[in-house]
């Protein structure tokens, strides 16, 4: 489900400097220029060969809905790998029973024992490791 449309529209009226409905190359640069102070031109170049999907050189609100998306996507996914290191705490790379009984108690839940966090664990253990990678967590966070 895509965000709410009017706040698209707004972004692109704000990139959008000549009122044309899409951003040029010149209007990208400039306002990113000025949000976050220097963006070479082969940036530019680059953010709009990659995200035009017409071919005109110009982003629509379309291309820009797919790049807020996009940036979204990657922040819940930066966002799951900080707590998933949460859970992770021996640095092993899975969440093991004794980490989630770890963290579980540092959240205030002092009463789960290691066959509770076993069990816990087995819910979302899709190959049956008795542990969980990355990808069992996300999936369980979705």
């Amino acid at each position: 489900m895509r965000k709410n449309m009017m706040e698209f529209e707004r972004v692109l009226s704000y990139f959008d400097e000549d009122g044309d409905g899409k951003i040029s190359l010149t209007e990208l640069r400039s306002r990113m220029r000025k949000i976050s102070g220097d963006f070479q031109l082969n940036e530019a170049e680059i953010a709009i060969e990659s995200l035009d999907s017409d071919g005109d050189g110009l982003l629509s609100l379309e291309d820009l809905i797919t790049l807020m998306e996009s940036v979204s996507e990657d922040e819940k996914l930066k966002d799951l790998k900080e707590a998933f290191e949460m859970y992770d705490n021996e640095g092993c790379g899975f969440i093991t029973p004794k980490s989630l009984k770890r963290m579980l108690k540092k959240l205030g839940d002092s009463s789960k024992s290691i066959e509770e966090c076993k069990l816990m664990i087995g819910r979302f253990d899709l190959n049956g490791d008795g542990v969980l990678s990355f990808d069992e967590f996300r999936i369980m966070m979705e």
